[in-house]
């Protein structure tokens, strides 16, 4: 009888055993079959056990499907036949130096040697730890020329280089490379100690501390058998939608500077540093570090600070309005957002776009919605797609979801909330088990996999961050684009550097 995906639960740990594990010729027939059908990449990477080297793919349709495999030395791409598997597949040639013959575009995705010792699949000298020494994708043609921008910023600004192929001002094609501040967290988790993990996890990229530390929570709750109480799954859902607040409201009056729009970017700049110091208010950090921990919040919500946080939302509630209002009447703004930057339905869901990015291209899914946690099962969480795929239609997406998140905070803040509080300790995880969370941060899908040796340790931790799909999305928003429309386009994303960098 042929074995197939398993059907597995968000945030349930389950045995390694009961995940089956499948010849590599039907774990890729089925894996491609799936997402050819409609299905999506949440995680697809390698991982040691016993001396060998295995594939694990986590997939989603309706449901989240999993299934391993033995991993050839190389093997046929999955990305020749399947599009969505592309950046899982560098990364895996990366790490584990496992060669995806027929590749399409198959380069180093952060530029570190893999973790085998054995040849490096890109054939780099590691020796000089100089990210990007690889040749470049170029354009043929007299009047083709290249502009470089990074990976030194001006201000404050991560690293990262952009490889523009232009004719005049026109875009033919943008090349991304990141990997400038690689910092091994994936190693980092693997081998700290588990009072460290929640430290690590929560820094992984600072503006999602409470979207990367409730990932690994809910991990470790699954795998430790913790139960967490109902007031504090509801401090945790009104942290992680002031984080998205604070984050799509920063981004909004950005984008306005970015048009010369003064008033809206002044306006926001404001309230985004009034959402944070609710954060602040929270667990006294702006952004809600130390809020989240395996098994509930280290701080409790009294009345007194329920009242506090009910007044400042009400308050800002119709200053938001009358500024987003502001902007979004404002022709000159319409004419710079509208059919800029536009990705097309299919090439989202080619590329895997998740988040706002996705749901700017049509593309409704939300974890929220789709796979709930925390409060969420108790919440009507809109589709909130817009179709045009442009700087439009992604800022629209932030608009609406700002105001509904006020709405979510609003309802949760509505009755006492009483939780017992946690902080650091270690806990003991069920061995031979594995365990995946989603949830939906400010950018998007956010996943933790995490699986445990035969004495409860971490045998692998994989994070991936929504950056990870969503960089390609940029990319494309440029094709046929003027080159003075990327500082737009690229804060319309907003993506992260130190995300997808780990």
């Amino acid at each position: 009888m042929t074995m197939e995906f398993k059907t597995i639960s968000n945030g349930e740990a389950i045995p390694i055993e009961s995940i089956p594990h499948l010849p590599f010729d039907e774990f890729s027939a089925q894996a491609t079959a799936i997402v050819s059908g409609g299905g999506k990449v949440v995680q697809f990477f390698a991982f040691k056990i016993d001396g060998a080297v295995r594939l694990m793919a986590v997939l989603r349709t309706d449901a989240l499907l999993a299934a391993s495999c033995d991993s050839p030395e190389s093997y046929p791409a999955l990305t020749a036949q399947c599009s969505p598997f592309h950046m899982f597949e560098r990364e895996i040639a990366e790490q584990y130096g496992i060669r995806p013959e027929g590749h399409p575009w198959l380069k180093m995705v952060r530029y570190h040697a893999n973790c085998r010792d054995v040849d490096d699949v890109f054939g780099n000298d590691y020796s000089e730890d100089i990210p990007g020494k690889y040749d470049y994708y170029s354009v043929a043609g007299d009047e083709i020329h290249e502009v470089a921008v990074g990976p030194v910023h001006a201000g404050v600004i991560e690293p990262g280089h952009f490889r523009f192929n232009c004719i005049g001002e026109r875009v033919l094609n943008l090349e991304i490379q990141l990997g400038y501040q690689h910092r091994g967290v994936e190693n980092l988790l693997l081998k700290a100690d588990s009072r460290r993990l929640p430290f690590i996890a929560e820094n992984i990229a600072g503006d999602t501390s409470v979207g990367h530390s409730l990932c690994h929570a809910q991990a470790m709750e699954a795998l430790a058998g913790i139960r967490t109480d109902d007031g504090s799954r509801i401090i945790r859902t009104i942290g992680l939608e002031l984080e998205r607040i604070a984050n799509h409201v920063g981004d909004l009056g950005a984008l306005s500077g970015d048009v010369a729009f003064l008033p809206p970017a002044n306006y926001c700049g404001r309230m985004r540093g009034d959402f944070l110091n609710m954060s602040l208010l929270l667990c006294g950090n702006r952004f809600g570090k130390g809020l989240v921990r395996p098994g509930g919040v280290r701080f409790p919500m009294d009345d007194d600070n329920r009242r506090d946080l009910t007044a400042r939302i009400s308050e800002l509630k119709p200053q938001v309005k009358h500024v987003f209002a502001l902007l979004f009447n404002s022709p000159s703004v319409r004419s710079r957002f509208e059919r800029c930057g536009a990705v097309s339905r299919s090439d989202a869901e080619t590329l895997g776009l998740v988040g706002p990015a996705g749901r700017a291209c049509g593309i409704a899914y939300d974890v929220r919605r789709c796979f709930p946690t925390e409060q969420y099962g108790r919440l009507d969480i809109p589709e909130n797609a817009e179709s045009t795929g442009d700087v439009w239609a992604r800022a629209k997406v932030r608009v609406d979801e700002v105001m509904q998140s006020i709405e979510i905070i609003e309802s949760l803040l509505s009755n006492p909330v009483e939780t017992e509080i946690v902080d650091v300790s270690e806990n003991r995880m069920a061995p031979d088990s594995f365990v995946v969370t989603l949830n939906e941060a400010w950018r998007g899908e956010l996943s933790h996999c995490l699986l445990t040796d035969s004495s409860g340790g971490i045998l692998r931790y994989k994070v991936k961050d929504p950056s990870f799909h969503n960089w390609n999305g940029l990319s494309m928003s440029l094709r046929n684009t003027g080159i003075s429309d990327f500082p737009l386009n690229n804060k319309s994303y907003n993506l992260s550097y130190c995300g997808f960098d780990l």
